[in-house]
C-alpha cells in the first residue's frame, strides 16, 4: 500500500511524511488510490478543515477525528492504531500550548513505525516546522496559477518585470 503524490513520489507505510502542497495534490492523491479504502483510515483536522469535503469518501475504514486544542490531539494520537494517519495541521490549536509541539511530533514520529502518517499544510508556519522535525520526509510542492510547477528562481512572471502588478497581489502598489 501507497499514496503517489505525483509521479514518482511515493509515501509509504513507516514513515512519517510532513507535506506542504496545494490542496488539489492532496485531494488527487487520496481519491485516486482506492486501495486505501482497504486500511483503516484515520483523518485529523483542527478547528477546520480546507480538504475534506472535496475528498467524499464514505466506508467504514475513514474515520474523521477533530481536535479543538493541542491536548485534545495529542489524545487522538494516543489512541490511533489506524494505517494511515492524515493530519491536515491547524495551528490554531497550539495557541498557548507551544510547549507541546515537540512532544506531538514525537507522537508522530513513533506512530510512523508502524503507520503511514502525513502531516499536510498548505503553508509554512512555525508550528508546522516545530511539528516537521522529526519527519523521514519532507516534500514541499509549490504551483503558479495555471497548475504548473514553477521552477525554483522562478517566481516573477515577465509581466510583473514589465511593471504590471502580480495576480497574488492582494494589497495596493505604492508609488
Amino acid at each position: 500500500m501507497f499514496i503517489e503524490l505525483r509521479k514518482g513520489m511515493l509515501l509509504y507505510p513507516g514513515t512519517f511524511n510532513a507535506i506542504i502542497a496545494p490542496e488539489n495534490v492532496l485531494v488527487s492523491a487520496i481519491k485516486s488510490n482506492p486501495d486505501l479504502q482497504r486500511f483503516l483510515f484515520l483523518y485529523i483536522s483542527g478547528n477546520y478543515s480546507r480538504i475534506l469535503t472535496s475528498i467524499g469518501r464514505i466506508d467504514t475504514n475513514f474515520e474523521i477525528c477533530r481536535a479543538f486544542t493541542a491536548q485534545q490531539l495529542f489524545t487522538i494520537l494516543q489512541n490511533a492504531s489506524h494505517t494511515v494517519i492524515f493530519l491536515e495541521h491547524d495551528p490554531t490549536l497550539f495557541d498557548g500550548a507551544e510547549q507541546m509541539l515537540p512532544q506531538i511530533s514525537g507522537m508522530l514520529k513513533d506512530a510512523g513505525r508502524e503507520s503511514l502518517v502525513i502531516l499536510y499544510s498548505p503553508s509554512m508556519d512555525r508550528a508546522f516546522s516545530s511539528l516537521m522535525r522529526k519527519a523521514d520526509h519532507i516534500i514541499e510542492i509549490a504551483f503558479n496559477d495555471e497548475g504548473l510547477r514553477r521552477p525554483p528562481g522562478h517566481g516573477t512572471s515577465q509581466r510583473w518585470k514589465q511593471g504590471c502588478r502580480s495576480p497574488q497581489q492582494r494589497t495596493l502598489e505604492v508609488t
